[in-house]
């Protein structure tokens, strides 16, 4: 399983899913994007994140399950909409809104001027334009829509990025939804035991194996 985050986050944010996960036998990891964590020295971009993904992809012998959030979600679809072949399915957390358009381009715009006025974000926050600018073209309905692989929609009921929740479903009939009660955007840390079961279920359902699985019987 290879799990990608959100923006101004990292790969840390996936700890109770790292642990969970090995201890029931999945082999797993989580990534640094591009301008994020061990890499916080490049900059952004969805080509980027690409490459990164599909650097972890192929770590493992089979295709693996491929699981983000916010940021990661949208990179993740976008990467399946590219390389679909690779993976035996995807997660998709805190991203069920479509990014384009001018009200992308005014939160960028507005963002960057604002925090340079207030002197917030350190010097991390061009990591937020550098995210705005790459995914301002970016439909990530018209990658959904070309899937055929099992597809998962993990949300926080609380999320203010479900907006198009409904349209995912639309867009790929047989994507399966889970809305967690109580959880907020970073759905993963909010729930972690909710969101680790979704996780579970996924990878029972497409029977990939795990390492006690691989291990000789005594």
């Amino acid at each position: 399983m290879v799990f990608v985050h959100g923006t101004r986050t990292s790969s840390a944010i996936w700890r109770h899913q790292l642990d969970a996960l090995t201890r029931s036998g999945h082999p797993t990891i989580a990534l640094d994007l591009p301008g994020h964590g061990a890499r916080a020295h490049e900059r952004f971009t969805l080509d980027g994140a690409i490459r990164a993904i599909d650097d972890a992809v192929a770590t493992f012998a089979v295709p693996p399950l491929l699981v983000g959030l916010s940021l990661g979600g949208y990179a993740s679809l976008a990467y399946a909409g590219r390389h679909e072949h690779k993976l035996a399915g995807v997660v998709l957390a805190g991203c069920s809104t479509e990014i384009k358009g001018k009200p992308l381009r005014a939160y960028r715009d507005a963002s960057g001027a604002l925090t340079r006025a207030l002197r917030i974000g350190g010097g991390t926050w061009h990591v937020v334009t550098d995210m705005l600018t790459a995914m301002a073209g970016y439909s990530p309905l018209t990658d959904l829509r070309r899937l055929r692989l099992p597809v998962w929609v993990v949300n926080g009921r609380r999320d203010i990025l479900r907006l198009d929740e409904r349209r995912y479903l639309t867009a790929r009939p047989g994507t399966r939804l889970h809305v967690v009660r109580r959880a907020g955007h970073d759905v993963n840390s909010h729930a972690p035991v909710a969101f680790n079961r979704v996780l579970l279920d996924a990878l029972h359902e497409l029977r990939l194996p795990s390492t006690r699985a691989l291990l000789p019987a005594l």
